[in-house]
């Protein structure tokens, strides 16, 4: 097992593999009792010294490809944003997702078949501009809640790793997502990559309804951020826990 990882790697290959890049992180406390009622009861709450956090994250896939198939073309590179929050199922601490919007409508039906995880089409667009990515996301998926966000933003700071035990480890280095198939059973899917290159951030928030189509509401107070660069990442099909 890798030092950095709290359990060892699947043996059995990997089914997917991407690159991260221009990531932000944008966190929130939110109050407990709001997000015990929109996670399922099958999932434990993981919190951080009795404190829930949601988080926002755009960022780009790039160099997205199924293992043993050729590469995906228009659907190898595209935009995503993500709310999520963190759970755990047994011992193990992994990320429940409420929304994933991503730009590209093949990884949407895909990673809905495959990883059972509540992807939206969405209209996307980012670049970069007097040193900062400006980001914006509208929901396209016929009948699901609208959600927008416009955010730019930036690294404002050298790389670190951050410190096992730390509140920026706990919400970044996370090695399994959950979710639940059409039965309602409890998936877990692995991942695996190299400890976060993170790097401090700066960020505005023109808009920001994902929480309000999740059933939160507006989120107050200036989110926690950090900023990564990239990251190469392999994720494995969900098994039942």
């Amino acid at each position: 097992m890798e030092a950095h990882r709290p359990w060892p790697a699947p043996a059995a290959p990997h089914a997917l593999q991407m690159r991260w890049r221009e990531l932000l992180f944008a966190h929130w406390p939110v109050d407990v009792a709001a997000l015990r009622a929109l996670v399922p009861t099958e999932f434990e709450l993981d919190l951080f010294e009795g404190r829930a956090w949601l988080g926002v994250v755009p960022f780009r896939m790039e160099a997205t490809k199924f293992r043993g198939l050729p590469a995906l073309g228009f659907a190898e590179n595209f935009l995503e944003l993500n709310l999520r929050t963190y759970v755990r199922a047994g011992d193990r601490p992994g990320v429940w997702f409420f929304s994933l919007d991503a730009q590209s409508a093949l990884a949407v039906a895909g990673a809905r078949a495959l990883f059972h995880l509540p992807y939206f089409t969405a209209r996307m667009s980012a670049r970069h501009h007097d040193g900062m990515w400006d980001y914006a996301s509208e929901r396209t998926q016929p009948g699901a809640p609208a959600a927008r966000v416009h955010v730019s933003y930036a690294a404002c700071g050298p790389v670190f790793r951050a410190a096992p035990g730390s509140l920026a480890h706990f919400l970044t280095e996370r090695y399994c997502l959950y979710a639940r198939d059409n039965g309602g059973h409890v998936l877990r899917g692995d991942i695996d990559h190299a400890p976060w290159p993170l790097q401090p951030a700066r960020a505005v928030f023109a808009e920001q309804t994902l929480s309000d189509a999740a059933g939160f509401g507006p989120l107050s107070g200036a989110p926690l951020l950090h900023y990564a660069e990239q990251l190469d990442v392999r994720a494995w099909a969900p098994t039942r826990v």
